[in-house]
């Protein structure tokens, strides 16, 4: 078995003759006879002949070298992508003081290698101050904030009781209002609710009410995670997760931080109220808080070794691959206990002989310190300082992780590595998303000569695709359809990288989110051609179920056989993996038993494939929509994704 050649220059002696000939006119126009028997032609093909030996050679270099070539036009593989999640912070009981999550606190999974996540910023909780509480009956759907009735003394009374729905007969849009003097975005609240046995005619396990927060957005729902009222119609608590982005608004001329229960609309099949629930007393408690986390963990201080005052001097960190350095995240030179903070930048080219400047390398952790380069006039140039000979270096610290290995379902970060005062326990309610794993070689040849070929300007439809591919290792595929009307946006459609295997991946992890939104963007927005608009959205995702018969070699174990097959269909239906080629399925390709039954025959332990059936799916609903067909057709600009894959092996 051979080792596959890399092609660093895919033209040959014919295309090396061809691109002479057509230089000619440019370079000397007075020669005109350019048959194979002219002298000059024959130089060519000598010349032509000795550079495509010369091509040979170097088609022949190894990766190491491919990566070196890469590294000189500015090519570099993208380091791994950390993942994010939510993370509840629950107390042990009410605290009277404000606590404080301080940013950078860590938790972590269960294990001998336990994943480690890192909180983005301090989470502060403080008790909520109760300043209004108001009813608004419903006008036209929405409540009617100009004839709120002010309630907050009756609820504070003991022997009085409040209506939450003041329409007669209960109307959808009804809803009341609790005012509070600070923000609880992303806050645990606990509702202490004392109720009266009125709202009549509600399913308790299922009541159309909508718990709401006031933010830039508009009225923004909170999750509720428990509700042991019944609907409000006993006593009990409802526990609910309020989201961040908490903002004032005025009601009824009351400015305050507003969290109100909406009367919904009801479902087809979910019963409402014939009468409003009655509350006697209602006291808000915060008992936790929810604060953002990536998939990181901080590394101290640590001494990488001495200068010996040559430059172009690399030094290596233990722990890669690393994350993007933060403030006070830098590498430190210490002479005579004298200590320098040099600055990263991306290239030494702009560094002078005097600035303290390094690259770092986030895949291997190598730090680099200028090089001293010779220029075609035959001077000398130093590019970036060099630490003078003896010197110490250092690096203050920085921040490890990344890569798909952080996408961990949700309940698995449970453990909290430092303790915080009141803080009985956490878990992240959702799982883990958005961690990419560092590119690989073989992507960044392929990446490499396109980078070269845009110039780094949006302005055909595959430069679109491309530079969104650039810019974030969280863009798994890119497809752009050009504007329909002259002046129209470019439409950008984003596969993001979900991170996960094939057989776990749901139509929800495929969303684009507002932090890789923001990344494209940012990206884009230099790079496109003055006076265009580009608009960033997601393909349609076509489910499909597959129903498949196969026939087992003889020898062979009918259970792996079929497993096999299953991982095979996961995996040749992934937008992200799928299709012929294991790039991803193709946009607006059919999906058809054939295609289906060519993919299963090449499974080990597949002797024939007797039958194939196919389904349109329901992604959101997890339901079958057709019954059984030979082809399922998609858009132009849609994927498929698999759903309820079943095989038989016999």
């Amino acid at each position: 078995m051979s080792f596959p050649i890399p092609s660093l220059d895919d033209r040959r002696f014919q295309d090396l003759v061809d691109e002479a000939k057509r230089l000619i006119p440019q370079f000397l126009p007075e020669w005109t006879n350019h048959n194979v028997s002219d002298p000059g032609v024959t130089l060519i093909e000598l010349f032509a002949w000795m550079t495509d030996l010369t091509l040979y050679r170097l088609n022949r270099l190894p990766d190491r070298l491919y990566s070196a070539f890469l590294d000189l036009v500015g090519i570099s593989p993208f380091p791994a992508s950390p993942a994010t999640v939510p993370i509840t912070f629950w107390f042990s009981t009410v605290p009277e003081e404000v606590v404080v999550v301080p940013a950078g606190s860590e938790v972590a999974t269960i294990g001998e290698d336990p994943i480690v996540f890192a909180t983005l910023h301090d989470l502060v909780v403080y008790q909520p101050e109760l300043r209004f509480a108001l009813t608004a009956p419903a006008t036209g759907g929405e409540p009617d904030e100009g004839r709120c009735v002010d309630v907050l003394q009756d609820l504070q009374l003991p022997n009085e009781s409040v209506a939450l729905f003041t329409s007669s007969p209960v109307t959808p849009g009804d809803a009341f209002y609790l005012g509070f003097r600070d923000p609880l975005g992303g806050t645990v609240l606990r509702l202490d609710v004392i109720a009266q046995v009125e709202g009549i005619g509600v399913d308790p396990l299922d009541p159309p009410l909508r718990w709401e927060i006031w933010s830039e957005e508009g009225w923004v729902r909170c999750q509720v995670q428990s509700d042991s009222t019944g609907g409000l119609n006993r006593d009990g608590q409802v526990m609910l997760l309020v989201p961040h982005g908490h903002e004032p608004l005025a009601v009824d001329g009351e400015r305050a931080f507003w969290l109100r229960l909406l009367l919904a609309e009801a479902l087809p099949g979910q019963s409402t109220y014939r009468t409003s629930p009655v509350l006697r007393s209602v006291a808000v408690h915060a008992i936790g808080g929810t604060v953002p986390a990536e998939h990181s963990e901080e590394i101290p201080g640590e001494y990488l070794g001495i200068s010996t005052g040559i430059p172009g001097q690399i030094f290596r960190v233990s722990n890669a691959p690393l994350l993007p350095r933060r403030d006070g995240e830098v590498i430190q030179v210490r002479v005579d206990g004298d200590s320098s903070d040099w600055d990263e930048v991306a290239e030494f080219s702009a560094s002078g002989s005097q600035d303290h400047h390094i690259m770092w390398d986030s895949n291997t952790g190598e730090v680099r310190f200028g090089s001293r380069i010779r220029y075609p006039d035959g001077s000398w140039r130093q590019h970036g300082a060099v630490p003078p000979a003896g010197a110490s270096v250092w690096v203050s610290g920085y921040r490890r992780g990344g890569g798909a290995r952080g996408n961990v379902g949700a309940g698995s970060l449970t453990t909290l590595r430092s303790a915080v005062p009141y803080v009985d326990r956490v878990s992240n309610l959702i799982p883990a998303s958005g961690g990419v794993d560092a590119e690989t070689i073989e992507n960044a040849k392929i990446r490499g000569p396109l980078t070269l070929v845009s110039g780094g300007r949006a302005v055909s439809a595959a430069d679109h695709e491309q530079l969104a591919l650039q810019s974030s290792p969280r863009v798994a595929r890119a497809r752009c359809i050009p504007p329909t009307q002259p002046g129209g946006p470019t439409t950008l459609l984003i596969v993001p990288d979900p991170g996960r295997p094939a057989e776990s991946l749901r139509i929800d992890d495929l969303a684009l989110s507002d932090r890789l939104a923001d990344d494209i963007t940012a990206f884009l927005e230099p790079r496109r051609v003055l006076g265009t608009a580009i608009e960033l959205g997601t393909p349609t995702y076509h489910g499909v179920s597959v129903a498949a018969l196969v026939r087992v070699t003889p020898g062979r174990a009918p259970a792996g056989v079929r497993q096999r097959c299953i991982d095979r269909l996961w995996q040749f239906l992934s937008p992200v993996t799928g299709g012929p080629e294991g790039k991803g399925w193709p946009f607006g390709a059919a999906v058809t038993t054939g295609a289906i039954a060519n993919a299963l025959v090449d499974v080990s332990g597949v002797d024939a494939v007797d039958e194939v059936v196919l389904f349109e799916a329901d992604l959101r609903n997890e339901r079958r929509l057709t019954g059984a067909v030979d082809t399922i057709r998609i858009g132009d600009n849609a994927l498929t994704l698999g759903h309820r894959l079943q095989v038989v092996a016999r």
